[in-house]
């Protein structure tokens, strides 16, 4: 039996297995990679490598076995067929018989064009009668504050989400939810709506960095056209630019603002505040 990770070089994924690894031994951990090269540092620590892709579903015959509990993490080419690379990896555990298959979604509340995938990929995964834990995560402090450059070269943040509220919490913290599931008991059939303790306003954002970095940011309010526009000037393709635009729209209706506390009961602590990520991005 193992606990198995899918996308475990990416950003959440890593932050998974580096905490699997302070509760189990390394032995009990199998990290599902595309490349080998960027999981060399795993396997030396005696985590167990599998190569397989969501894009490749013969890739994934045999890897699972009867018992495993899995972390599905959710694709991050957010403009192709997630639901059909995402199913690869159900069917595959179904096929094994895995105790647990739980799966990075996104908050129950949010309507945006992204969390499409993730409500097509619950049902797929409701449907196929394994043992199910959602893990409904909220948006992370880094999606902002690992773009602190611009804002700061500027003196000015600017988004299209007007007064919406944010309940953002670190990669960390998610990933200990998701630890705390994959090595606990009683998660059988679950959804849990995560997102950190107190909300924040982009206004509130833009104040909080300016105290930080000793000069005003000031917060600009635009259109979503507008700020999809800022977005492709700034080198994103323009399908990416027009889904991160649209969600400031669904932002500004509240629909990531999560209340449920669900995070910082699973994790046993408060949900790292995001004065505490600003400053971690600034100090570099």
């Amino acid at each position: 039996m193992s606990i198995v990770v899918t996308g475990a070089t990416g950003h959440l994924g890593r932050l998974v297995v580096e905490q699997l690894l302070e509760k189990v031994p390394a032995g009990h951990v199998t990290a599902v990679v595309r490349s080998p090269e960027k999981a060399a540092g795993l396997a030396e620590r005696g985590v167990r490598i599998a190569v397989a892709d969501y894009n490749a579903p013969e890739t994934f015959d045999g890897l699972f076995a009867a018992g495993d509990k899995v972390l599905l993490v959710s694709g991050n080419e957010i403009t192709e067929d997630r639901v059909r690379q995402h199913r690869v990896v159900i069917d595959a555990a179904k096929a094994a018989g895995v105790a647990l298959l739980a799966y990075t979604s996104a908050p129950g509340t949010l309507r945006a064009a992204l969390a499409d995938d993730h409500r097509g990929t619950e049902q797929a995964l409701k449907a196929s009668g394994l043992p199910y834990s959602l893990l409904r995560n909220g948006w992370y402090h880094e999606n902002y504050t690992e773009q602190l450059a611009p804002a700061l070269a500027h003196g000015a943040l600017v988004h299209a989400a007007k007064e919406g509220r944010v309940s953002s919490a670190a990669r960390a913290d998610y990933a200990a939810a998701a630890v705390a599931v994959l090595t606990g008991e009683g998660h059988e059939n679950t959804t849990y709506e995560l997102g950190g303790d107190e909300a924040w306003s982009f206004a509130e954002f833009a104040a909080e960095l300016s105290r930080q970095a000793g000069r005003e940011i000031a917060y600009t309010p635009v259109s979503v056209a507008e700020y999809e526009a800022v977005l492709t000037g700034a080198g994103l393709p323009a399908p990416l630019a027009a889904i991160l635009a649209g969600v400031d729209a669904h932002i500004e209706k509240g629909e990531l603002v999560v209340d449920s506390g669900d995070l910082s009961r699973l994790i046993g602590r408060p949900a790292t505040p995001v004065a505490e990520a600003i400053a971690a991005a600034l100090k570099g």
